[in-house]
């Protein structure tokens, strides 16, 4: 009895440990996703911005619970006005330059400049205003749903299509 119980005890580990790694392996080349810079597929950026940004979506999706990781290209001059994040924002800058100036109105005066492959953050509900110097992508990841509040609405785009 204690053969067979011992036999059956070693034929149920090796078939365990048989099978995890490749469970844990198809699991992870599964989510796996490699996006080489050629490949990223750039569209229209959404209403909440003004026109002239382009967005790549790369992880997850901004306008549903959870993480998410999505990339904006502006061109030269691009500008946000003031507005707010209900969530922590971060942004990483790929190439270009991006100012960041903090308040209700813009002051170019106080604006920091952020170079190609600096990184920030700034907490939910902080007043924020941004522009770009030359054509800018950044980076920007969090937990969605990702929202754009403006400090005065007739600054929004979603407002001037009504």
């Amino acid at each position: 009895m204690k053969t067979i119980l011992g036999s059956v005890v070693v034929i149920l580990f090796a078939v365990f440990f048989y099978h995890a790694p490749l469970a844990a392996q198809d699991t992870q080349s599964a989510d796996m996703r490699l996006y080489p810079a050629e490949t990223i597929e750039w569209k229209a950026g959404p209403a909440a911005l003004p026109p002239g940004a382009k967005m790549a979506v790369l992880e997850g999706d901004p306008t549903k619970e959870g993480p998410f990781v999505v990339r904006f290209q502006f061109p030269d001059g691009y500008h946000v006005a003031p507005h707010t994040h209900p969530k922590t924002e971060r942004v990483t800058v790929i190439s270009g330059a991006l100012y960041l100036a903090t308040g209700e109105a813009l002051d170019r005066n106080s604006a920091k400049k952020l170079p190609a492959g600096s990184f920030g953050y700034w907490p939910a509900g902080m007043k924020h205003t941004a522009w770009s110097e030359g054509e800018t992508i950044i980076q920007l990841h969090g937990v969605g749903p990702w929202q754009i509040n403006y400090v005065n609405p007739t600054d929004d785009p979603r407002n001037a299509k009504k």
